[in-house]
């Protein structure tokens, strides 16, 4: 925090924090960049009541927070996070929405793996099921269904993906503080600002990091790049994928938000129509449309993600090669999608995927 607070009892300064955000829509006033740092850095650490911590959350997403609020709440969640270097040149971090999906099935778990085969070494950074969805998040398949321990320490997590050049970490290892906070999370119902601002966190370094997320409402974009802009990135890309997933540009054409380390944001179009050949493009239509049948379970998420990684086909398939292949465009793998698309497709038929894959879990556990 910029400022070292002038009052030293954190009770006395939220309840002036609360006398500003939470006095209605006409009254309500903005916090600074250093008060919004302390309101949130004294709810993480435990300062203040359960009771004014969950006003808190609730009113200042209520009031619709300002980019220098959620820059001081993103210094309050990134002091906290737990942080560890990997022994990677590179590393995609791949953030999707921590309160998960539960409509149309997602397959990023199953793409990341095969990210590493491309040559980008990832990871999933997610938690447990949040609210309001209580969706599938990559900590769900990984605890729930593959029944990797919970309890495992980041140093554990953290020597799998040094590993095998990709894995999954939940906020119980990179930000304990953060994570307990889930069961007031679940009474208040509403998502607060947190669920924004965990996503743009980086517990992971390498020499080379790369963040790709997602958003739903439009006006939060500017706070995510700001974000984005202090946390050290060498690219960040941020789109409106598929329920909240970065799975971007099937559903409908999705606008990218490309942010280079001391650069430019660049605004783009992605769609798989405008990226493939015509062959490659029934293969994505017929998939997706198949697929808007299909209930977005654990059960049917692991039999055809698996049955992707196995080498035989399935509408999970085309889907987990497009989205390594934009992935692999965007960071820089490949000159075009198409050329990315047949790697991918070329990989998921060999079946290697799949082993390494189980081979991970079987540590996980």
């Amino acid at each position: 925090m910029k400022d070292s607070p002038s009052n030293p009892d954190p009770n006395d300064r939220m309840r002036s924090y609360l006398a500003k955000i939470a006095a209605g829509p006409k009254m309500s006033k903005d916090l600074t960049e250093a008060e919004a740092e302390d309101a949130l850095s004294s709810i993480l650490n435990g300062e203040v009541s359960r009771e004014r911590a969950a006003v808190f959350l609730i009113a200042s997403r209520m009031k619709i927070e300002t980019v220098e609020e959620n820059v001081g709440y993103w210094q309050a969640l990134d002091a906290t996070t737990v942080k560890q270097e990997v022994k990677l040149d590179r590393l995609l971090q791949i953030s999707e929405a921590f309160d998960g999906f539960e409509r149309t099935p997602v397959f990023t778990f199953y793409t990341i793996p095969l990210l590493a085969e491309i040559g980008l070494p990832a990871y999933g950074h997610s938690a447990l099921p949040l609210p309001p969805k209580f969706g599938i998040t990559f900590e769900d398949m990984l605890v729930n269904h593959y029944q990797a321990s919970p309890d495992h320490d980041f140093a554990k997590r953290k020597s799998l993906l040094d590993q095998h050049g990709f894995g999954f970490i939940g906020t119980q290892q990179t930000h304990p503080k953060l994570d307990a906070l889930k069961d007031l999370r679940a009474e208040i119902v509403k998502r607060p600002m947190l669920a924004m601002m965990e996503k743009m966190l980086m517990p992971l370094k390498a020499k080379t990091n790369f963040l790709a997320t997602n958003y739903f409402h439009p006006g939060y974009v500017q706070s995510m790049l700001a974000a984005a802009e202090l946390g050290g990135w060498q690219k960040t890309v941020i789109g409106n994928g598929m329920e909240g997933s970065a799975l971007y540009g099937v559903h409908k054409a999705t606008k990218l938000y490309i942010l280079p380390k001391q650069g430019v944001v660049e605004e783009q179009s992605l769609a798989f129509s405008d990226q493939l050949n015509p062959a490659a493009t029934q293969q994505i239509t017929e998939a997706f449309e198949s697929l808007k049948e299909t209930e977005a379970t654990r059960e049917n998420l692991v039999q055809l993600g698996e049955r992707a990684l196995r080498g035989l086909g399935g509408p999970a398939a085309p889907l987990i090669a497009w989205q390594a292949a934009t992935f692999g465009h965007l960071f820089d793998v490949f000159p075009q999608v198409q050329s990315g698309y047949e790697t991918a497709k070329s990989l998921l038929h060999s079946g290697a995927c799949y082993g390494k894959l189980m081979n991970y879990l079987m540590q996980c556990g």
